[in-house]
């Protein structure tokens, strides 16, 4: 771990091992039908065809329990190109994947990890649009996972948690693995944990940091809920700290909103971790340090967060095979060396979808043995440069007609 301070950032790494079963018969391979997609190849065009150097695309149809799905699919070798975080710019922030690609250069993506969508259960509380799983750009640090109780999405398979991440290491490998956030706070001698990092809800009784990453989104979002219950009333007993250049510099008895300054951390405590920063005055000396930890030992330049759906060549144990749905995932072949982004059409004629059973199945299909669960419904999309553009294209149908706002996705870059 390394220590926070003028605006600098810890670098992280990772670790879990799914439970591995006996796999499930495969969805069989339809026929392509491709007439109407938003930059699809020709209908009738079931071979891949290039994007880049190291990037090929290729759409299909599939067979499924509901009816007939409609899959998009990128092939991509890490030796020639390189996995990044798509992102706004903020945590919570959202924008459309084609922006996202764009703005970065990115020459493909698809849609990311799972968000804070909507606060119904909290009235006066805006939804944050932050992800709920970790995410590493560029070798930062961004975020930690929340926790379990307080995802957005599906249920989660047996024996895995928020804090799962599809991740590429420095050594260019891309794998699945768990980030941990470790971290404290220091001041006056003693030493309490840091349980959040620029996350919309924090455990009980804990302390949680917000840094410049964050965006200007309200903090208060992170003291509602429990780990048991999302739903669960805000917290009555908040306490924020803001610390720039290692001294504290205000303090207030509720979480608030804005942009954090460069070179400041605001520390948010509830419950417990509340009444820790109580005693922390405007001038005292507080050193944050934190890091994002893997049991694997990997370094990762990037990562974003998700659910395991695929290990070792076999679907996880408890995987949903009853609810279809149009889905986003990837899978992981060839040792770590070749990326399979997969996103499902939305087209009314195929929105029904694959259960989360048949999208491992389906990464299977393609020579996957690790696969890992993304957004899905109305966020999933997948993008491309056509031949010869230096701008991407929509190449399924978002099942809202337009692309959804999302906080991250998995882009494709040259080297």
């Amino acid at each position: 771990m390394t220590r926070h301070q003028k605006g600098s950032e810890a670098r992280g790494t990772s670790v879990s091992r799914a439970r591995r079963t006996t796999p499930t018969l495969l969805t069989a391979l339809g026929t392509l039908a491709g007439a109407g997609l938003l930059g699809a190849a020709p209908a009738g065009a079931a071979s891949w065809t290039t994007v880049a150097a190291g990037v090929t695309y290729r759409h299909y149809d599939l067979s499924a329990a509901a009816g007939t799905a409609h899959v998009h699919v990128l092939s991509v070798d890490l030796a020639r190109v390189r996995l990044g975080l798509l992102y706004p710019g903020r945590v919570a922030q959202r924008s459309a994947v084609s922006s996202m690609a764009n703005a970065q250069k990115a020459v493909a993506g698809v849609n990311g990890d799972f968000f804070n969508v909507s606060e119904a259960q909290h009235p006066g509380v805006s939804a944050t649009g932050a992800s709920v799983g970790p995410a590493i750009g560029n070798g930062r640090v961004l975020k930690a996972a929340v926790p379990d109780a307080q995802r957005f999405g599906p249920g989660l398979p047996p024996g895995t948690n928020t804090r799962a991440v599809l991740g590429v290491g420095t050594d260019g490998r891309a794998r699945l693995d768990t980030l941990t956030l470790k971290g404290t706070v220091t001041a006056f001698h003693r030493r309490f944990t840091l349980a959040g990092l620029n996350q919309y809800a924090l455990p009980v009784n804990s302390v949680g940091a917000f840094t410049p990453d964050w965006g200007s989104v309200s903090r208060k979002r992170a003291t509602c809920g429990t780990d048991t219950s999302r739903a669960a009333p805000c917290s009555t007993r908040t306490y924020e700290v803001a610390v720039k250049h290692g001294r504290v510099v205000s303090v207030s008895t509720t979480p608030g909103s804005g942009a954090v300054a460069a070179g400041t951390t605001v520390l948010v405590g509830r419950e417990a971790g509340a009444q820790q920063l109580r005693t922390l005055r405007v001038g005292a000396r507080v050193t944050v340090r934190y890091g994002l930890v893997s049991g694997s030992g990997t370094a990762y330049r990037f990562a974003l967060g998700g659910s395991p759906v695929l290990s070792g060549g076999q679907p996880l144990t408890g995987l949903n095979t009853s609810v279809s749905a149009v889905r986003t995932a990837v899978g992981v072949g060839d040792g770590g060396r070749r990326v399979f982004l997969f996103a499902l059409d939305g087209a009314t004629a195929y929105r029904k979808g694959l259960t989360i059973a048949e999208v491992a199945a389906a990464l299977k299909s393609l020579g996957a043995t690790e696969g890992f669960n993304l957004d899905g419904g109305g966020s999933s999309t997948l993008v491309a440069r056509p031949a010869g553009s230096t701008r991407v294209a929509v190449r399924n149908h978002p099942s809202d007609g337009v692309e959804r706002p999302v906080p991250n996705g998995v882009g494709v870059f040259t080297q």
